[in-house]
This record gives structure tokens, sequence and C-alpha cells, in this order.
């Protein structure tokens, strides 16, 4: 039986100003309408489609999201880099704290992030009007001078991200060299491996990709950055599984490494909080990721499932890999589990670890910094609309693919910004501290305080009522843990740079 012509799944639709259009495909066209044209012919044609079961209520193309596709959104964007710290940063609490401080974070994340999901939509939970990304929840609710502090914070966060995935390439880029090194020619040898070539080598590599025009076409570095990040991390846990069932012991101890001075302790404890925030940051693409569900469900009944499965599996796999890497070098834990080598062998696995990780930040600097590309370049063009320079695009054909518009404003700001961030990376080499202080930055406002404030205007929750005071004093507990962990990571980065010489080795 042939499909009926009200089916959308053989309509496109296109909405044109005022004026919804259902473009028919031309081989069912042409069947249903015994049309005899030349098949080379294009068809517009009206159809009688019945608009709900193309369009959804903001006009916009019907989305398909689902709980699951939800659920791999947020754990291919958590899982990352930042899972490289944890043994380290359990190492610094110790078996007891660690895994308690890990599991509030885990919760703080999950309780604040269904706040946010409840601000998707404006008035109304089912019917209001849709926020489409987080600065537009921010303004729908709180508005004024908060929108501006929030972008601040916002575009601030992916350039130190950007800094810090440089960072964290070129160190995994040198650890592929140095563990060559020490397989040639023993553990003691020196290696000494300079930094500065791989950054550049990394910043070139940016770049490139950089020109890239818009998000929706990154899709694919993003499948590719995905299945590395799952990669490098289950190497690392599975190295760290070997270690404690070869030697038969598990280190550490339950209040966290002891060898160093009390003023230290602190610091490096404190520290310890931020990795762990950075490990768990994802708010900053919470609302984007919600407006691709369908309804109904409820877009926010949705999100709340897919956070709570999300971060169910994120802390299990980042308890496994924290936990087996303090058991297995106890006080000893690196800052980086796969580049501060705790693992010398197999060295051609701890290379693939390493080459998985560049390859995964290749694709996650670009994730983050497309955002932040988007807002300046409609900033410039919104501010000077007949600059050729900032409008116009310059068609290249490219042999074998097809015409690539080529931008000279996006050419330059993009490739500054890549020489920037890379000259800043050179100068502060430091993973473990820059992630700390990533952390700190972007989780009390982006993960706490926003979605805090933007609920309680959103439920009209009365001041002073038993509701608000609990959630003022969640702010403020966040607020504090975050302030210590900035601390702390500045104090690292304070002790690095003192025994550190810039542009030479690390």
């Amino acid at each position: 039986m042939r499909p009926s012509l009200t089916s959308c799944a053989y309509v496109r639709c296109i909405k044109l100003g005022n004026r919804n259009y259902y473009l028919y495909s031309l081989k069912h066209l042409m069947e249903d309408s015994n049309n005899v044209a030349s098949k080379h012919q294009a068809f517009d044609v009206s159809v009688n489609v019945n608009e709900s079961k193309c369009f959804d209520d903001d006009g916009r193309l019907k989305r398909t999201g689902s709980v699951w596709t939800a659920s791999a959104h947020i754990i291919t964007a958590v899982i990352g880099s930042g899972v490289l710290s944890l043994a380290w940063a359990v190492a610094q609490l110790g078996w007891v704290a660690g895994p308690i401080v890990m599991f509030l974070f885990s919760f703080v994340t999950y309780y604040t992030s269904a706040l946010l999901s409840d601000c998707y939509r404006s008035g109304d939970p089912v019917a209001g009007k849709r926020n489409y990304t987080y600065m537009d929840a921010v303004q729908a609710n709180l508005g004024g001078l908060q929108v501006k502090i929030c972008g601040w914070i916002q575009y601030a966060n992916l350039f130190g991200v950007a800094i810090g995935y440089t960072i964290a390439s070129s160190i995994s880029m040198m650890a592929v060299k140095r563990s060559n090194c020490f397989h040639k020619h023993g553990e003691k040898a020196p290696c000494i491996v300079p930094s500065t070539p791989y950054m550049i080598m990394f910043g070139v590599i940016e770049i490139i990709f950089s020109q890239i025009p818009n998000f929706d076409q990154i899709w694919w570095l993003s499948i590719v950055a995905a299945v590395m990040s799952f990669t490098y991390s289950a190497i690392g846990l599975g190295l760290g599984v070997a270690q404690v069932a070869e030697t038969g012991k598990i280190g550490g101890s339950l209040t966290g490494i002891s060898t160093v001075t009390e003023m230290t302790k602190v610091w490096q404890t404190f520290q310890a909080l931020g990795d762990i925030a950075f490990a768990y940051s994802y708010s900053l693409i919470l609302i984007e990721i919600q407006d691709t569900l369908k309804s109904p469900p409820s877009e926010a009944k949705t999100m709340k499932n897919a956070t709570l499965i999300s971060v169910a599996v994120t802390t299990v796999f980042y308890m496994l890999c924290g936990c087996f890497g303090y058991a297995a070098f106890g006080d000893l834990a690196p800052s980086n589990l796969l580049t501060g080598f705790g693992f010398y062998n197999p060295y051609w696995l701890v290379d693939i670890a390493n080459i998985a990780i560049v390859v995964h930040l290749v694709g996650a600097y670009q994730v983050y910094c497309q955002p932040l590309f988007a807002f300046i370049e409609k900033t410039a063009a919104e501010w000077y609309p007949d600059s050729k320079f900032i409008t116009k695009d310059i068609s290249v054909p490219i042999p074998g693919y097809k015409t690539y518009n080529l931008n000279l404003f996006r050419l330059v700001w993009r490739t500054i910004f890549v020489i920037i961030t890379t000259i800043i990376s050179m100068l502060l080499p430091f993973f473990n501290d820059i992630v700390g202080i990533l952390g700190a930055f972007g989780f009390w406002p982006l993960t706490v305080y926003y979605p805090v404030e933007m609920y309680i205007v959103q439920k009209k929750i009365p001041k002073w009522s038993r509701k608000w005071l609990g959630l003022q004093i969640l702010s403020v507990a966040c607020l504090i843990i975050s302030i210590a962990a900035a601390a702390g990571s500045f104090a690292g980065v304070v002790s690095d740079l003192k025994i550190y010489k810039p542009f030479k080795t690390t």
C-alpha cells in the first residue's frame, strides 16, 4: 500500500515567513500524481498535512530527542579529560572524604540540573515560551544586569576551557614521546621533552578546524571525540584495576596524603574540590540539550530522567577511575593518570590512550569554542552590518567537495583567538591547577547560583519560606566551596611557577 500524502514520513516541512510549505519527495510525488515530467525537475506542492505532525508549538520542525539521546549527550559532554585528575583528587581527600565528596558533587549537580530543566519554558511548564539557550533562560527569568554577568562568566569559562584543553593535549603528546623514550632507555632515563612545539602543533590544528563555520557542521568531530573519551577513560580504569590485581595491595589511607606540610595539605585539598567540580560541569549546555527533546511528555520531565541516568552512570565511572587510581598508587597518584606516568607498561597501550586524549581534545576544543565564535561574529555583524570584511563570504571551490564559503573576519578573528590561547598555555602549562581553576570558576555561578535563582523566580517561591531558605543555604555552601577551590588552585599555580621555566621543559 502506498503511503498517504498526509504522512510526515514522506513530507519535508519548511516554514517560510508566516506560511508552511510541505515539499513532497520527487519519487512519491510522481507515483501519486502519475506525473510524467522529467525526473530532473523539482516539484513544490502544497499538501494537506496536519501542521502539528511536522511543527512544534514554536513553529520549528518537530523535535525528536528522547531520554536516551539526552543521556548520551550529557555523558559525552561530562566524561572528558577531567576524569584523569580524579585519582589525584581522591589521594588528597582520602578513602573517607574522597568518595563522599564525589557523591555530594553528583547529588548537587543532579538537583540543580533538575531546577534548571524547569526553566526551559517560561510561564506554563508545558506550553510556555521556550528558552533555547542558557542565556535565554537567564534573560527570561532574571533579566537586566544578571544576563550580562552570566554572559561574561560563560564566555570567560569557555576561554579558560580552550587554554586547559591546549595544555592537556600538549602534555599527552609529550607523554607519548616520553613513554617511547622510557621503553627504549629505561624508566630512570631523564627523557626531557619540551612542551612548546606540541602546543604550537595543537594550535595549528585548531586554527584549521576553527574555520568550520557553524556548530551543526562539527557533529562528526563530536562523535569521534566522544568515542575517544570513552577509550582513554576505559584504558585508565583498566590499568588501575590491573595494577591492584598484580600487587594485591590497596594503596592510600583514610585521610589522604600525609607526606606534605599542613598548609600544603589544605591547599591541595581545596584544589581537589575544584578538580571534582570541573569533572561534573555541564550546565552550560543543558538547556541546548533540552531543546532537542520531543514532547509529550514535557521536556522538563524527560530532561530530569535523562539527568538522573547520566549523572548516575558518570558517578559510577568516576568512582571506579578515581578510587582504582588511588588504590593503585596511593599517595603517589599522579595529577594526570595517563601522563603523570603512574603507568609505564604496556607502553603501547599508554600511547593509544594519550593519542585518544589528543583526538578527543581537538574535537572538544571546537565544541566548547563554537558558541563563543558564533557570539562574537553575530555581535560584530550587528554592530557593523555594512562592513564587507565582516559580512561577505568568498566562495572557494574545493576539488571533490562542495564550495567553501570563506569569511575574512572569521578567518582573522578565530586565528587570533587560537594564537592567544596557545601563548597563554605556554606560560601556564599546569594541567591540574588549570582544571581546578576552571572547576571553581564555573561551578557555583553556572551550576548552582543561576539555576537556583531562576527556579525561585519561575516557581514564585516566597522569600524566607522554608524552601527558599534551603535553596539559599545550598547556594552559599557551594559558593564557599568554589572560593576554597579557587584559592587552592591559584596557590598551586604560584607554587608551580616557582619551579617552572616557561618555553623550555615541563
